[in-house]
């Protein structure tokens, strides 16, 4: 039994085992797909619907019913980066969470409101999260943080849990694991910010990932949010975007039983993924920039009646051995929510950096910084961004700037394929389709001031100095 292991003061012993024992009953994807149904079209509305509406002249009084929630809870490992992944550089030495900070204290001084910033860590990333936020302390916004649960990773052979201690080093080291951002809710109102927020008048949380650089404060969707009728107010709104063949593996909005709910590719029956992946059955997908209500958190809580979906994600471990991890997300409860809805908001409201091929375009003079949040540039003749893949060489942030003597221009790039031992020397401009291959053995180096507009290089290109 793992009930021993979890007496522990961010462990959610209740929440772990109903996760466990759900997870010992359910077999096989948890939708029936000849129930699903394409959502009602009044249950997604239009973006530009929502932002015809004029502003009221008070809309302190309404940022003053918010808190920002940004899920921090993650690593920069997949970046080659030790620690926390909010606290990576992406744009003039600002990392992610400064942008948030200053995006925030923008709003708080030109509105005269208070905003406060709410950071869900992890164990992973706690304690160096809050050495840093001592840099913050006479930045005008308010912010608190609290712990997401640890569960322990659990013997995909035996069942039981891998962990023989509640340490979290030596043979513990890979032993826990933080289940998911859907873990929000339970932690939220078990670390007592939830009553805090509600007793400081905040009504409304915006929930979105801090490696999201196009999750900003959009004034419009809140005031459309607060200015509902009480009891028709409400209570959760996604915002989605229109998906593209990078999406296609993103959750997506469907009908169910009579509710709206969010479909995960892991509920997917294998005889339908392809069907799931479609651009045109299943348009759009989840940004995971969320507006929830505090008060229906509160309730919900309360009433034990939000059954978020398991996703089962098996890992395996550094010495060969494999275990699974129990997880939920944070938008799959949007159907225990009342008057629940989807908006469509520009691909500009997503802006996530995954990778070193993200962090190349958000670094370069396709957008601009203003006040923490980065806009398109207007020089840029289509709204949307290239097409960027970059290769092995460049996955570690080290590495990918070591590799760049400075950004390259992509104002007039549609599209970036780099692969092998390649560097690049300053002021290179980069337009149309351009394809730089350096076969194993070889090495390109593009030198200052080069043009490349529609060309592949391979082979070896090496200037040395004279």
């Amino acid at each position: 039994s793992p009930n021993n292991m979890l007496m522990h003061n961010n462990m959610d012993l209740k929440g772990f085992k109903q996760l466990f024992h759900r997870f010992l009953q359910v077999k096989g994807p948890s939708v029936d797909w000849a129930k699903i149904n394409r959502p009602p079209e009044d249950s997604i509305q239009p973006y530009e619907r929502i932002r015809s509406r004029a502003l009221p002249e008070g809309v302190a009084s309404s940022l003053n019913k918010l808190a920002v929630v940004k899920l921090n809870g993650g690593l920069g490992t997949s970046m080659g980066c030790k620690g926390p992944k909010s606290l990576i550089s992406v744009r003039s030495e600002n990392t992610f969470l400064d942008l948030t900070v200053q995006q925030i204290e923008h709003l708080n001084k030109t509105y005269n409101a208070d905003v406060p910033l709410v950071l869900m860590n992890s164990f992973n990333t706690d304690e160096d999260t809050k050495k840093i936020l001592q840099k913050y302390t006479h930045h005008r916004v308010k912010i608190y943080t609290f712990n997401q649960s640890r569960y322990p990773r659990i013997n995909k052979e035996s069942l039981l849990p891998v962990a023989t201690s509640m340490g979290l080093t030596g043979e513990n080291s890979e032993a826990w694991y933080p289940p998911g951002h859907g873990d929000i809710y339970a932690s939220f109102h078990n670390s007592g910010l939830l009553e805090q927020l509600l007793a400081q008048g905040k009504e409304y949380i915006f929930v979105s990932n801090i490696d999201n650089l196009g999750a900003t404060v959009d004034l419009h969707i809140l005031n459309h949010l607060v200015s509902q009728p009480a009891e028709t107010r409400c209570e959760f709104v996604m915002e989605v975007t229109d998906k593209t063949r990078a999406d296609v593996k993103g959750g997506t909005l469907i009908e169910y039983e009579g509710k709206l709910r969010l479909l995960e590719i892991a509920q997917v029956p294998k005889a339908h993924v392809d069907e799931f992946k479609s651009v045109t059955k299943f348009k759009i997908f989840n940004t995971n920039n969320l507006w929830i209500s505090l008060p229906a958190i509160k309730r919900l809580h309360k009433q034990n009646a939000m059954d978020l979906e398991i996703i089962v994600n098996p890992k395996t471990l550094n010495g060969g051995l494999n275990v699974i991890q129990l997880e939920t997300a944070v938008g799959a409860a949007i159907k225990s929510f009342d008057n629940a809805l989807g908006i469509n908001v520009p691909r500009s409201r997503f802006l996530p950096v995954k990778t070193s091929s993200d962090l190349l375009l958000v670094m370069s003079n396709l957008y601009r910084l203003e006040a923490g949040s980065l806009t398109m540039s207007e020089k840029r003749e289509f709204p949307t961004t290239p097409h960027v893949k970059l290769g092995s060489s460049f996955t570690k942030v080290q590495d990918f700037l070591r590799r760049f003597e400075s950004i390259p221009d992509m104002l007039e790039l549609d599209h970036l394929t780099v692969s092998g031992d390649v560097t690049f020397g300053k002021q290179v401009a980069l337009k149309g389709t351009v394809i730089i291959i350096a076969n194993h053995g070889d090495r390109i180096d593009i030198p200052a001031g080069a043009m490349l507009e529609n060309k592949i290089v391979s082979g070896n290109l090496r200037i040395l100095d004279h």
